[in-house]
């Protein structure tokens, strides 16, 4: 039976003393200490945490339902009365609307990043490794596609898509895919030309292996950021096509449609745009701070 090969670092530390192992891991422990000294990184981490945690748990504490309408209650001001962040023009409880829209808008940005970053990932890799007229005809699609304004292109298809959290997911993945291939690929490209790439390849791995065992894996860091700028471009689209209206509809709550249907009450309700915005703001700008924060960490990060 042939030994599966083993990635050239395992087979080194293999034959290395206890202490020398443990170096070999250091690399981890100060990308830690370089992701932890970025301050707005930490900062914007933390933002994130907490917004998911308030997004999750917030509603079954919060004694309102974001559909109960209390007419008596209609446009009642933040922070003077029983509902913290006041109410809209129905009466209804804003806090626990910007949670329950915050679960619609954060699962998207999510879901939509995974489903990005799958596809460009397996372009990428596939382009960057076959190289050649592979390489070439799907790396042309790529850029066929970034051809076309990515607001457009999302307008266009929601405006033909029946809009609800699935169909506005996979439009935003499906014009969001293509930053993540071009990083991969150039990635791939760089790294298969590399001695452990090349040696794999001299002692009969298969292409299968070469891709996933030896490049993919070391291809990591920058994917992760990739992904993580990702999430913060989904939150964001989800955002302004709700906000035009071809995205999540009444009666679910998302922030983009949250501040649509606030424009009309801006002059005498203000807090009913302020909040969401402000929503909107905290997560594009903590998962952008924590995307430069990985990209300064996983810099070095490249496994020899």
């Amino acid at each position: 039976m042939t030994d599966t090969p083993l990635a050239p670092a395992r087979r080194f530390a293999a034959f290395l003393p206890g202490p020398r192992r443990a170096a070999m891991r250091r690399p981890r422990s100060r990308a830690v200490s370089r992701f932890l000294r970025h301050r707005l990184a930490v900062a914007g981490f933390a933002v994130i945490l907490l917004m998911v945690l308030a997004c999750a748990l917030g509603p079954l504490l919060i004694p309102y339902d974001q559909l109960h309408i209390d007419l008596r209650a209609r446009f009642a001001g933040p922070f003077a009365g029983p509902h913290v962040f006041g109410t809209d023009q129905l009466g209804r409880d804003l806090l626990v609307r910007l949670l329950m829209a915050g679960r619609i808008s954060l699962t998207i940005g999510f879901a939509a990043m995974a489903l990005s970053t799958l596809a460009g990932t397996t372009v990428g890799l596939v382009a960057g490794y076959r190289g050649g007229i592979v390489g070439a005809a799907l790396m042309r699609l790529v850029d066929a596609v970034l051809c076309f304004p990515s607001v457009f292109l999302l307008l266009a298809l929601a405006a033909f898509i029946s809009p609800n959290v699935v169909t506005i997911t996979l439009i935003i993945a499906a014009t969001g895919w293509m930053e993540v291939a071009r990083v991969v690929e150039g990635q791939i490209r760089a790294l298969k030309t590399r001695d452990f790439a090349l040696a794999a390849e001299l002692m009969g791995a298969s292409a299968r292996y070469v891709m996933v065992n030896e490049l993919l894996r070391n291809a990591v860091g920058p994917i992760i950021v990739a992904a993580t700028l990702t999430v913060a471009r989904a939150i964001l689209a989800e955002a302004y096509v709700s906000f035009l209206g071809y995205g999540i509809q009444a009666p679910v709550a998302s922030w983009g449609n949250m501040l649509n249907n606030a424009q009309q009450y801006l002059g005498s309700a203000p807090w009913l745009a302020i909040f969401p915005g402000l929503m909107i703001t905290l997560a594009v700008g903590g998962f952008n701070f924590v995307g430069d924060g990985l990209r300064d960490a996983l810099d070095a990060r490249v496994e020899l």
